[in-house]
């Protein structure tokens, strides 16, 4: 299928499909939507086709990529749902014995492949990188994004959150750990990230959210961690609860930075999706490399 990019569709069809992705219409009331759009003979199937994931797309880094090693562990998490899969990833030759780790946070999908290539990503950078799968207590993900979000839906959303917890003492328990610990999710994963700074204090080292739900005002005299926030200028749903979680991160003097990527779609840094935005992904990757190597190896990376 051939790459289109945000602008090639009408903002509102792009909204309607934010408002599918995240579960507030089915598909059928999506193409109901979508109907009016359908014009010079694409139908409203194939617009919903067009915006959905195309996965081949999602591999800046191979599978086989002779930097990293890869694998699926599972992680015991007694508070969640018992345990959970994930995909570890790892420099193949560590300069040095011990590495920071990042916990890499999918969407409301679960562990696809865009996500799997991030933690590569990652790993070519020479962090431990773990991608938890929120899908394993229901079979893991399905290999299907519609399906995926379907099983989504089904899963105790508290002890989810549990079991990504349970994720983060594990790989910060991890021999070849520093101890120090990062957290990147886009989209449900920026809010798990937001979660896991209120939750983990001091234990979390650095998160960086990307469009994520930011947590309730009071919560922000727990975050310890710093934070980098990405958000998108077109993406007001999400947008519209952070002036109040800047205004209470400074009131406790929380450490952030905080960017909005003008003309960009909730979503950006996916690139599988025709809401990708090259410039922004790139630049937000950057500062997120340069957030990273500041507050979990000391050191500037550049990407």
């Amino acid at each position: 299928m051939e790459r289109k990019t945000a602008n090639e569709f009408p903002q509102e069809l792009l909204n309607l499909f934010d408002t599918y992705v995240h579960g507030r219409i089915d598909r059928r009331e999506f193409l109901e939507g979508a109907q009016k759009f359908a014009v010079g003979g694409t139908t409203a199937m194939a617009l919903w086709e067009s915006l959905r994931p195309n996965y081949a797309w999602a591999q800046q880094v191979p599978k086989d990529d002779k930097r990293i090693k890869t694998e699926v562990v599972t992680v015991e998490s007694p508070k969640g749902n018992a345990n959970i899969k994930g995909y570890l990833v790892q420099p193949a030759r560590k300069k040095r014995r011990q590495l920071p780790g990042v916990l890499v946070i999918h969407e409301n999908r679960g562990l696809n492949p865009y996500i799997e290539d991030v933690a590569r990503r990652l790993g070519t950078e020479g962090y431990l990188a773990f991608a938890p799968d929120g899908l394993t207590s229901v079979g893991g993900y399905p290999g299907d994004d519609e399906k995926g979000g379907a099983l989504f839906r089904t899963v105790d959303r508290q002890k989810m959150g549990e079991d990504f917890i349970a994720a983060v003492k594990w790989l910060k328990a991890r021999p070849d750990c520093t101890g120090k610990i990062g957290a990147v999710g886009f989209c449900f994963g920026g809010g798990i990230v937001n979660m896991l700074a209120v939750k983990l204090g001091s234990e979390l080292s650095a998160g960086v959210p990307f469009y994520g739900s930011q947590p309730p005002a009071e919560d922000a005299a727990k975050i310890k961690a710093p934070l980098l926030l990405q958000y998108a200028g077109l993406d007001t749903r999400i947008n519209a609860g952070l002036p109040a979680f800047e205004e209470a991160l400074k009131a406790n003097h929380v450490t952030y930075e905080a960017f909005l990527y003008e003309g960009a779609n909730h979503g950006f840094h996916n690139d599988t999706t025709p809401r990708y935005d090259e410039a922004s992904a790139k630049l937000a990757w950057k500062r997120t490399l340069e957030f990273f190597g500041k507050y979990l190896t000391g050191t500037k990376k550049e990407s």
